[in-house]
């Protein structure tokens, strides 16, 4: 895991060492244990290393191969770099280091562009072809890291993050107002190559693009995946839910290789708590060395007990043994962190629930250097309750009764409480989106049926959102956070499931229940409700950080923005705290969005190294 930059420059001037120095020092906390440049002709490629496998100076970037006419700098890891370098040695190939960063140069020796679809892994490389004079620019299949780039004065620009490309005084100097409305008023980010800084882009997920003197190639995609349609199939409970747990157990064993300990992120759901005791089955078994003897968990706990899953975590404590360690995140310590958690995250965040998860952060590093997070199993599996509405719509639609109707009992048994909720809170954010005064082009986000919903949120509208929080949060303390559930096997897998092995009388997530039956507590393994890293945040907002969001609502600043009717923004909160009004996390993305304008074009305060 590192932090990455560079500079192409079109109009064939020498890159500007100043710029790259100052590009590299914004992303320091991606890798404070080293930084290297290199620069030659009319490009420039900077590296911020974290040392996650291969400790050595052997395993420096930017990494050159033989004969130096190909230079890569890279973040992420390939999981599957141990079977690619024994093929690539065998193949003749010879190798310095034991990384996985020089397994990507001779990859891409042997196969060129087609060396991605043999990854297994997160990824966002720059290879710098010296002979051809090209930067081949790559990102992994599910975006779990980022690559952001501009186009400015002649030069294309590159980095890790967004806060690295402003230090070019031309790039991202104002917002994009169609993607802040579009955060503003449907909640969703990432959904696009657009960026909410004007005129920064990111490469998609799955995505790879050539820069050469002539200009940028439009960005092709290598890799997608079907979510199946059907129903049902012939094929028994118990067949998939072996071959789920042997693909995820695989999944897991890889996404534990490395030199420096591991740890887990546990909050106490079903996705967590697997990771939990199939990584306590491998230490057993395999004795991964970076795990040690006993798995380290890390999870949020609150005092409030309608927020708390401290009872879920205990549990899994107790049948695994694990060390366990505990956070808890409170308002008053929000507020001190929130200028560096804007300016972390680049750009404003739908809800408060990513502080807990930066709290978590904080506490692992303390422990290990390297997480195992839930990140992909509800997208995958129909783990939100809000996906059965849609599920039923198309069981409906395509005239499937007795199941649509055995539906419909299920959810209304296991999740009554959530609908009967959910009308009131769709209307609260009707009422609430009418507060913004910029353009909202509309976001069907729940539009088609559910195979059409879980593939649009696995790629484009919740799942890229959720991962760009996890990887800041990660790197806002030098972590590096790893999905297995994203191993691109496990998704091909789960996604060519039928729908009912994903959701089942009102059950979600079926086939990795019937995985888990002996493996996790029954308590856990049979949970309906849904919540992760949450914060009490209607709590919050309504009591511990009310002074300091009407301050925020009373300012000339606030007053002056053209993207909302601060005077009727002010009168809807007030009527949430007095309780005429419900709470809809509209009135958080309006505050966070006023933050991170003071943040990012106004007082452009650098914040300082992590608290």
């Amino acid at each position: 895991m590192c932090g990455i930059a560079g500079q192409y420059c079109l109009d064939k001037k020498a890159p500007d060492k100043d710029l790259l120095a100052e590009m590299s020092g914004r992303l320091a906390h991606r890798g404070p244990d080293g930084s290297g440049t290199h620069i030659r002709g009319n490009a420039g490629l900077v590296h911020r290393r974290l040392a996650i496998i291969d400790l050595s100076e052997e395993a420096i970037q930017p990494m050159t191969n033989e004969d130096g006419t190909l230079w890569i700098v890279y973040n992420g890891e390939i999981y599957n770099y141990v079977e690619l370098r024994e093929e690539l040695a065998a193949k003749g190939h010879q190798f310095h280091s034991h990384s996985d960063t020089e397994v990507i140069l001779h990859a891409y020796e042997e196969w060129g562009r087609d060396c991605l679809s043999r990854f297994n892994g997160m990824w966002a490389f720059a290879i710098l072809d010296e002979r051809k004079n090209e930067l081949f620019c790559a990102r992994d299949r599910f975006g779990i890291k980022p690559f952001y780039y501009t186009v400015v004065d002649g030069s294309f620009l590159f980095a890790s993050e967004i806060k690295a490309l402003l230090a070019h005084p031309h790039a991202g100097s104002r917002p994009d107002d169609a993607m802040l409305g579009t955060y503003l008023a449907w909640g969703v980010q990432d959904h696009s190559n657009r960026t909410m800084f004007d005129g920064i882009l990111q490469l998609a997920p799955a995505h790879a693009m050539l820069v050469t003197p002539g200009g940028l190639t439009l960005p092709v995609r290598y890799w997608d995946v079907t979510v199946n349609p059907h129903i049902r199939s012939d094929t028994s409970d118990e067949t998939v839910a072996q071959e789920l747990l042997g693909t995820l157990t695989d999944a897991t064993r890889i996404h534990l290789r490395s030199d420096v300990a591991v740890g887990t992120c546990l909050s106490g759901g079903i996705d967590s708590s697997t990771l939990t005791a199939l990584i306590n089955t491998l230490i057993r078994s395999e004795a991964p060395s970076g795990v040690g003897a006993r798995q380290k968990t890390f999870s949020v706990v609150f005092s409030d007990k309608r927020f708390d899953e401290s009872r879920y975590v205990d549990e899994i404590v107790a049948a695994t043994g694990v060390d366990a360690h505990r956070t808890e995140p409170s308002p008053e310590h929000l507020w001190d962190d929130i200028s560096r958690l804007v300016y972390m995250q680049d750009e404003p965040f739908g809800s408060l629930s990513i502080y807990a998860q930066y709290c978590v952060m904080r506490l692992a590093r303390e422990q290990v250097k390297v997480v195992l997070d839930g990140q992909g199993a509800d997208e995958l599996l129909g783990g939100y309750i809000a996906y059965q509405g849609s599920y039923l719509r198309g069981l409906l639609g395509s005239f499937h009764w007795l199941t649509a109707a055995r539906e419909v009992l299920g959810s209304l048994g296991h999740h009554g409480g959530f609908f009967g909720s959910a009308v009131g809170q769709i209307l609260a954010r009707r009422k609430r989106r009418k507060l913004l005064t910029v353009s909202v082009p509309p976001v069907d986000r729940y539009g088609g049926g559910l195979a059409a919903i879980l593939y649009r949120e696995l790629v484009s509208t919740n799942l890229p959102a959720l991962l760009h929080y996890e990887d800041r949060n990660a790197m806002a303390f030098s972590i590096e956070s790893r999905v297995p559930y994203l191993d691109y096997r496990f998704v091909e897998y789960v996604s060519a499931l039928p729908l009912n092995q994903k959701i089942r009388s009102g059950v979600t997530k079926l086939a990795l229940r019937n995985a888990i039956r002996g493996i996790v507590p029954e308590s856990i393994r049979c949970r309906m409700d849904k919540m992760g890293f949450v914060t009490p945040e209607e709590v919050w907002m309504k009591e511990d950080l009310r002074p300091f969001v009407l301050e925020i609502l009373s300012s000339p600043a606030f007053s002056g923005r053209k993207y909302w009717n601060a005077d009727a923004v002010i009168t809807s909160y007030l009527a949430f705290l007095e309780g005429r009004l419900r709470y809809s996390p509209e009135i958080w993305r309006i505050v966070c969005t006023e933050i991170w304008l003071r943040t990012f074009f106004e007082d452009k305060t650098p914040v300082g190294t992590p608290s």
